[in-house]
């Protein structure tokens, strides 16, 4: 029982609750595009797709897009997972979930993405309604946190298994379908700073 709720995080409606660094707060309470707040901080914003397929909701994320469990077995969606770069240098893990119960006029644009940004079509889709923002501290047991570590391993960073990692979440909908996004704060991002135009 105890390996099992190390798998889950608790998550909170307001930052103070996971006594996140001020470096980290600042960025996990943004409001606007995630993305666009990167591309002030960067020369060069990438996206690099990890992986896209379907799979099975994570234990505290069935019950925040409201799926039924049937014994232990968790509700399917597709799952999409994404490394957010800034000058090659990975500063974000997301991570995000759709119901399979979802069609396509629900999220038109999520099979297809690629390597574009989700949080650009998100924010630039009238139709979209977004939920309160919700915060986590993920201990090294969380699956989020170890697809991260392997994520940067795969990248040749290495992060401490004993290293809290800050996350957000959000819900969204459209029509009748949700879309749950999950964005891992990398220590990376900390660094970050608007970029300075020189005037010539």
């Amino acid at each position: 029982m105890r390996e099992r709720s190390l798998r889950r995080a608790n998550w909170y409606r307001h930052v103070l609750a996971v006594n996140a660094p001020a470096a980290l707060a600042c960025w996990l309470t943004s409001g606007g595009s995630l993305t666009a707040r990167l591309k002030a901080r960067a020369d060069a914003f990438r996206v690099q797709v990890l992986r896209q397929r379907p799979a099975r909701c994570l234990a505290d994320e069935a019950s925040a897009l409201g799926l039924p469990r049937m014994g232990n077995i968790r509700g399917r969606c597709w799952e999409r997972e994404v490394l957010l770069r800034c000058d090659n240098t990975p500063v974000v893990f997301a991570h995000t979930v759709v119901p399979m119960s979802a069609d396509a006029a629900d999220w038109p644009l999520f099979s297809a993405l690629g390597e574009r940004s989700l949080g650009t079509t998100l924010f630039g889709d009238p139709m979209v309604a977004r939920g309160p923002l919700e915060y986590a501290r993920l201990r090294g047991s969380h699956p989020l946190a170890r697809r991260a570590r392997a994520a940067l391993a795969a990248q040749g960073i290495a992060i401490p298994d004993e290293l809290l990692l800050y996350a957000r979440r959000c819900l969204y909908r459209r029509r009748q379908g949700t879309l749950l996004v999950t964005e891992v704060f990398l220590p990376q991002v900390a660094a970050l700073v608007p970029k300075t135009s020189n005037s010539r």
